[in-house]
């Protein structure tokens, strides 16, 4: 009988340590929250947030247990043009003023291939709640020169615009909108173990 809780006591410790939860946090320095619109129908406009941060945890190194919750602060958009970065902040767009956070709250993950998996979430922009599927591809885990856990990550996705009251529709002579609704995201993690 005590053999049997010996056994059980182990059992229970080891599977505790299998499945203790990871927290992570994001290296900023490594980092960018961006995304790409067409402009004119002929180029693109890419653009990131400068203030972001996110409650990231997992199941020890499995990713495929990930639970995430993004925060961005609309504010902070940047596209290199500071006219251009004033509009977005408008009601015309995010209106930073009464909707100064985009966030992205995961619901679940699955791997569907070498390094691949799709990430579902519920992304809300302004007042506007919508459940995005989001690309995700691990680029590896390593240590680093300071002894630091690192994982690395690119999540791509698209989202249309007009969903989320972004409603700005400005169109040139041929009928094409200014600002394309189809916006595409992506965004590349460098993420730090913590526990």
């Amino acid at each position: 009988m005590n053999k049997l809780k010996f056994l059980a006591v182990n059992f229970i410790l080891l599977s505790a340590a299998v499945y203790a939860q990871t927290t992570w946090t994001i290296d900023k320095s490594h980092s960018k929250v961006g995304f790409s619109v067409s402009h004119m129908v002929i180029t693109d406009v890419d653009g990131y947030f400068k203030e972001y941060d996110a409650q990231i945890s997992t199941n020890g190194d499995d990713f495929s247990t990930l639970k995430a919750e993004l925060k961005i602060n609309t504010n902070s958009i940047f596209t290199d043009n500071e006219k251009r970065d004033g509009h977005l902040r408008s009601d015309d767009f995010f209106n930073s003023e009464k909707f100064p956070q985009m966030i992205f709250k995961s619901k679940s993950i699955k791997k569907v291939g070498e390094n691949k998996y799709k990430l579902v979430g519920d992304f809300t922009i302004r007042d506007v709640t919508k459940q995005v599927e989001l690309d995700v591809k691990f680029n590896g885990i390593i240590k680093d020169a300071w002894g630091n856990t690192k994982a690395g990550f690119k999540v791509t996705g698209e989202i249309n615009r007009f969903d989320y009251n972004l409603k700005w529709d400005k169109t040139i002579e041929t009928g094409s909108l200014i600002v394309g609704k189809e916006v595409e995201l992506v965004i590349d993690l460098q993420l730090v173990k913590k526990s």
